[in-house]
């Protein structure tokens, strides 16, 4: 699949920044810095609040849980740490990539600045991947998350058509060590890159060993929250490694969570909302 730098598949990110509700208190920043600090008086980083968020969550039945993922994007760099994290946790080969950075100029020049909106799979509510599936090879789960089957999977790729977000991705296969020169003196040629690659992927907690002919090559990927950590209790790998820290995730459903407080805020949106699709991941402006 072709990355793209473009918000073609969800309109002008300017325009959605434009039409969402607009505040001079921001109040995310303001309740975020009384989550981290506490009493006041001590500081912790907000990775120890969503962990404490999670481990609450998990005592709870699956189906009480409701995942959300919420992006500040005041505060992406576009350094794309997030994007190398889940490609890293995921073993994504070339061209699968399940959480792109969507870059956008904004202004004219010499005025000119750059905005950065992280992409990951939405998990809608009413999900139209879910719908077109003729195998429900993908579905969703009763905690929120939609996941992709791979055993049942034909690659057909209706579901890809179907996403508004672009968030899906069809493996073909590609290595990333395929076209890598072969030399004694390489650390990392293409064979030593071939045997890497033969490391079974934790993805969705299967441990499946990437070889032809078998999935997850021939079939649809994308973003799942990293369902292989959350059941260690492990947040996401791109919550966890995002260097702002930019990304929360939790579950909504929890009124004490960090979450359930961002996406009540004023200056809160969600990606083409006018179609119904009630996306998972909010975005603060």
């Amino acid at each position: 699949m072709k990355q793209t730098n473009s918000t073609e598949s969800h309109g002008s990110l300017s325009a959605a920044v434009a039409e969402a509700p607009q505040t001079t208190a921001f109040v995310p920043l303001e309740a975020l810095a009384i989550a981290l600090n506490g009493s006041g008086l001590e500081q912790k980083d907000v990775l120890v609040r969503l962990h404490e968020d999670l481990k609450r969550a998990l005592q709870k039945p699956v189906e009480e849980r409701r995942w959300v993922m919420v992006i500040d994007l005041r505060k992406c760099v576009g350094c794309h740490a997030c994007t190398i994290a889940c490609v890293a946790e995921n073993k994504l080969p070339p061209g699968v990539v399940y959480r792109q950075v969507v870059e956008e100029e904004i202004g004219t020049y010499p005025n000119v600045s750059m905005r950065f909106m992280p992409r990951p799979c939405m998990h809608c509510d009413e999900p139209p991947c879910v719908d077109v599936c003729p195998v429900t090879a993908t579905y969703k789960r009763s905690d929120g998350i939609v996941v992709v089957n791979y055993d049942r999977c034909i690659g057909c790729r209706y579901c890809m058509n179907a996403c508004p977000y672009n968030s899906r991705y069809f493996d073909f296969g590609f290595s990333q060590y395929e076209n890598a020169p072969q030399a004694e003196s390489l650390v990392m040629g293409r064979e030593q890159g071939g045997v890497l690659e033969t490391v079974p992927s934790f993805e969705y907690g299967e441990k499946r060993v990437r070889q032809r002919e078998d999935s997850p090559i021939g079939n649809v990927r994308k973003c799942h929250f990293c369902l292989h950590r959350l059941e260690v209790g492990e947040l996401p790998a791109c919550t966890a490694t995002c260097i702002g820290r930019a990304t929360y995730f939790g579950d909504a459903n929890d009124p004490d969570s960090l979450v359930s407080d961002l996406i009540a805020s004023p200056n809160v949106m969600r990606l083409r909302e006018e179609l119904g699709t009630q996306p998972r991941v909010y975005y603060l402006v």
